[in-house]
């Protein structure tokens, strides 16, 4: 124990940040934009399903496109959170005053795309990711 405490006063730890906790230091949004864009698409499909006499198949898709929807759903809120908890920092706020309330918002927003088949709830999703897209494009520019 002393030893690690001696090798830390000599080679002070330095805190890295990474998604998948390792530091690769990778982050990109698109993969919570392409779950936000399936999830429109599957509320849109869903839709456009007959409310009368629906047919076996149509059972059968409106079953797997809400399964899908879910999915991604669930794949955009985990995107969202790595990029506000592990990309995002305290710097950020500086720059997006509003930061934490526009992930807040959106993760909600994945939530209730979860719970229903809304699209006007959709559309404020894929609005709320682009935003947040966008602010990770300013971010990572500033950086350079």
């Amino acid at each position: 124990m002393r030893f690690l405490r001696l090798v830390d006063k000599i080679f002070t730890p330095k805190t890295v940040y990474a998604h998948c906790d390792v530091p690769c230091g990778i982050y990109d949004p698109k993969p919570a934009q392409i779950a936000v864009a399936t999830v429109l698409k599957m509320v849109e499909k869903i839709e456009a399903l007959p409310k009368e006499n629906p047919t076996v198949d149509d059972r059968n898709l409106f079953v797997r496109a809400v399964l899908t929807k879910e999915e991604h759903a669930r794949k955009c809120k985990e995107e969202l959170l790595i990029l506000w908890t592990d990309f995002f920092k305290p710097e950020h706020l500086e720059m997006f005053p509003g930061l934490h309330d526009k992930f807040w918002q959106a993760t909600k927003l994945c939530s209730k795309n979860k719970q229903s088949v809304d699209m006007k709830a959709a559309q404020e999703l894929v609005a709320a990711v682009d935003e947040i897209a966008e602010m990770f494009n300013k971010a990572k520019a500033a950086a350079k």
